[in-house]
C-alpha cells in the first residue's frame, strides 16, 4: 500500500529533534508529515522532565560548546545558530518562560515538560503538521519511498526529502531502540556502535558497604580519571556509582574500562588542599578513635569514611597518608551499566557521512538529526540543546536542498 502524504517533506521521529525540524519546515510553508513509532510523541522528553525539565545551560557559549564531543563541526555550528538564549526565547514565545537555577541550569518556570510539550503541539497543529503515530520506520523501498509498519499494515510513503530523528538506544521502552542501525548500514552508511553514555558504572563494593550505603548521596566531591576532573555530586548504588559527576566523565570512564584496569579517583574534600587536610588531621585528641578523627577533623560523613575503608585495609594512621587518601580515593569501575539504563547514548551516524546541511552523502534528500548522530554531552541541558539545535539545522538544510533542487521556472 502506498500513501502519498501531500508530497511534502517527512520527519521520522517525534522527539525534540524531530518536532523542532517539523516546526521549521512548517513555518517555511511546507506540508509536513511527522511519523512516530509510539502511540504519542515526546515520551522521552516527558520522562526527562519528570524531576524538573533541564532545557539548557546559561554558561557562556564557548564553555558550553566545550562540553560536546567531538568538538566543533556541524553540531557546533547548529548550536551557534540556535544557542541557549534562542531556546529560552522560543520557550517564551510558547508561553512557558524559563529561569536560571543556582547551578546555572535553565528550567521552565513550571519546572515541568508537559505544559511546554502541550503548547508546542498546539503550535505544530496550527501550522498544519500532520502527526502519524504507531508508524515504525522499516527502511526504503526499491522505489525510494520510506517504508513503515503501521496499524493498517506495511505501507510505503511518497514524500519529498525525509529527515530521520530516530534517537539512540537508551530507554527503549519509550521508543529509542536503535533499530535503525542495520537499516542505515544496509545503505552503506557508517554508524559507530551505540554505547551507554551518561550512565552509572558497576563496582565491587563489599556486602557491608553496599547494604549500609546504597542510595547515599556524595555531595560536594570531585572525580578525576586520566587527567580530566569534574566537581559535582554522585550517588552510591548497591552495585556501583552514578550521578552527575559520574555522567560528566562517562566517556572517559567507559574508555578506561574498555582498556582494563580503570581507576577513578574520588576527592572527598575538594575545597581543602592536601596540606590543609594533613594539618587538620595532625592534632588528634587523646582517646579519639580514627573514625571520630575523620568525622571531626576532616569533616567526613559516614559514607566518606566507608569509602576510605573500602579503599585501604587497614586505614593509614599518619596524617599525611590519610590526607592523601581522602584527596584521591581509588575506585575501580568495572563496566558501564546497560544501555537500557543509560540517560543517552554515544555512537551513531558518523559526521563524515553528512554534508554541511546534515544530509547523508549516500542518500541525497535524506537528513539526520538528534541523538542518532555520533556525539555525546553530559547532562545539564546539553543533550536537549543539541537535539533542538540539530533538528532545526537539519530542517534548514532540507529547505536549502529543496530550493536548490527545484526546477527552474
Amino acid at each position: 500500500m502506498t500513501h502519498n502524504e501531500r508530497n511534502g517533506p517527512a520527519v521520522i521521529g517525534g522527539g525534540p529533534a524531530g518536532l523542532a525540524a517539523a516546526e521549521v519546515l512548517a513555518r517555511a510553508g511546507h506540508a509536513v508529515t511527522l511519523y512516530e513509532r509510539m502511540p504519542s510523541v515526546g515520551r522521552k522528553f516527558l520522562i526527562a522532565g519528570r524531576g524538573g525539565l533541564n532545557l539548557t545551560h546559561s554558561e557562556p557559549l564557548p564553555a558550553f560548546l566545550a562540553r560536546y564531543h567531538p568538538r566543533g563541526g556541524v553540531l557546533a555550528d547548529a548550536i551557534g545558530a540556535f544557542p541557549p538564549d534562542a531556546l529560552r526565547g522560543w520557550c517564551d514565545e510558547l508561553g512557558e518562560p524559563t529561569f536560571v537555577g543556582s547551578s546555572g541550569r535553565v528550567f521552565p518556570e513550571s519546572f515541568k515538560a508537559s505544559p511546554l510539550l502541550r503548547a508546542w503541539l498546539r503550535r505544530l497543529d496550527g501550522l498544519g503538521v500532520r502527526i502519524r503515530t504507531r508508524h515504525r520506520f522499516t527502511g526504503w523501498s526499491a522505489r525510494g519511498g520510506a517504508m513503515f509498519e503501521a496499524p493498517e499494515g506495511r505501507i510505503e510513503t511518497a514524500h519529498g526529502p525525509v529527515l530521520l530523528a530516530l534517537g539512540g538506544a537508551s530507554w527503549p521502552r519509550l521508543g529509542s531502540d536503535g533499530a535503525w542501525v542495520p537499516l542505515l548500514a544496509r545503505e552503506g552508511v557508517a554508524v559507530a556502535p551505540l554505547e551507554a553514555a551518561n550512565v552509572g558504572f558497576t563496582l565491587a563494593w563489599s556486602p557491608v558497604f553496599a547494604e549500609r550505603f546504597a542510595g547515599t548521596p556524595l555531595k560536594r566531591i570531585a572525580l578525576a580519571i586520566d587527567g580530566t576532573a569534574v566537581r559535582g555530586e554522585a550517588v552510591i548504588s548497591a552495585d556501583g556509582i552514578e550521578g552527575g559527576a559520574v555522567y560528566a566523565l562517562s566517556r572517559h570512564i567507559r574508555a578506561a574500562t574498555e582498556r582494563g584496569g580503570a581507576v577513578l579517583h574520588l576527592d572527598l574534600r575538594p575545597d581543602l588542599s592536601e596540606a590543609a587536610l594533613a594539618r587538620a588531621l595532625s592534632r588528634p585528641k587523646p582517646g579519639l578513635s580514627l573514625a571520630n578523627r575523620l568525622r571531626k577533623d576532616a569533616a567526613l560523613p559516614p559514607v566518606g569514611i566507608g569509602l576510605l575503608r573500602e579503599a585501604a585495609h587497614p586505614l593509614p594512621v599518619a596524617a599525611e597518608a590519610l590526607a592523601a587518601l581522602i584527596k584521591a580515593v581509588p575506585l575501580r569501575p568495572e563496566a558501564p551499566r546497560s544501555i537500557e539504563r543509560a540517560i543517552s547514548t554515544a555512537g551513531g551516524v558518523a559526521f563524515a557521512e553528512l554534508d554541511g546541511r546534515f544530509m547523508l552523502r549516500r542518500r541525497p534528500g535524506t537528513f539526520v538529526a538528534g541523538e542518532m548522530l555520533d556525539w555525546e554531552a553530559p547532562t545539564g541541558g546539553y543533550l536537549l540543546q543539541g537535539a533542538f539545535a540539530s533538528g532545526r539545522a537539519a530542517a534548514a538544510g532540507m529547505l536549502d536542498w529543496m530550493a536548490s533542487s527545484a526546477p527552474a521556472s
